[in-house]
């Protein structure tokens, strides 16, 4: 964030349903992925951003996919970091063995009578410290543990899982500038949908696949993603085809990401996940 608020741009990060206190519906369908998409827009809507980029990763990045196809006239450009596009996550859930493997703990997570809970908070939240796989500074995994553990956080954070049918997603192509950042370590999300996500994209795309990478990209690499995140926002990013990754097509376009008051240069960005 601290790139591109120094570039000039007012970089906004929320906390969404389930994780901020006093935003925890209690139902399951209170999280369905269109009330989340419908989250972000009313966060630039708030904060007078009526077109902006739009930032996401991981559960971030699902919704940002979601908010790019509904709301095209709204987004400036889009960056997501690790999570693909969901129609392609869906197809690779139903045909790619490697992403079924990678993707069994959704049943725990779907799992009835909060299964999911009382697993990653056993033994000292063991599977949950394993999740950062090594690659998250003790002293942020320690705080997100504490986060997890307040009343209703880890219930809320689970129940984004709970309302969302990975394997039926229809949200079609996007038409926007779009960036898609995905590391070939990634522990959650295979190649097949990562490759796979150029063929849902119809706007100047750019796929940058970090070699050696995991899942955790702003933690392993966060120059590297500032980087081409700011090149995205800034127009100076072009079509980029993993298949013929040499053709290379400008595109200009201002950036507005999300949701702040504007700045010097009339400027948004909003972060989400």
């Amino acid at each position: 964030m601290r790139p591109l608020a120094e570039a000039g741009y007012r970089v906004v990060a929320v906390n969404q349903r389930g994780y901020a206190k006093g935003a925890r519906p209690p139902l399951v369908s209170d999280y369905a992925i269109e009330k989340l998409v419908s989250d972000t827009v009313g966060f630039a809507d708030a904060l007078g951003a009526q077109q902006f980029h739009l930032v996401g990763h991981d559960w971030g990045g699902a919704v940002a996919w979601g908010v790019a196809a509904a709301y095209p006239k709204r987004l400036k450009s889009l960056s997501v970091l690790s999570t693909p596009h969901l129609d392609a996550f869906a197809a690779a859930l139903q045909t790619d063995p490697k992403q079924q493997q990678l993707s069994a703990y959704l049943q725990l997570f779907q799992a009835p009578n909060h299964a999911a809970e009382t697993a990653l908070l056993a033994d000292d939240s063991k599977r949950l410290r394993g999740a950062y796989a090594g690659k998250v500074p003790a002293a942020e995994i320690e705080a997100n543990l504490r986060r997890f553990c307040e009343d209703g956080t880890l219930t809320g954070g689970l129940n984004w899982y709970r309302a969302m049918n990975f394997s039926k997603s229809e949200i079609g192509p996007i038409t926007l500038p779009t960036l898609y950042i995905w590391g070939d370590r990634d522990q959650a999300l295979g190649e097949v949908a990562a490759l796979a996500t150029a063929k849902y994209v119809s706007g100047p795309y750019r796929f940058e696949r970090l070699n050696g990478k995991s899942h955790w990209l702003l933690e392993e690499c966060p120059d590297e993603v500032s980087r081409l995140v700011l090149a995205r926002v800034e127009g100076k990013e072009g079509r980029k085809r993993q298949r013929k990754q040499r053709k290379y097509t400008a595109a200009n376009f201002v950036i507005p990401c999300g949701s702040a008051a504007s700045t010097e240069r009339s400027n948004h960005l909003l972060r989400v996940g």
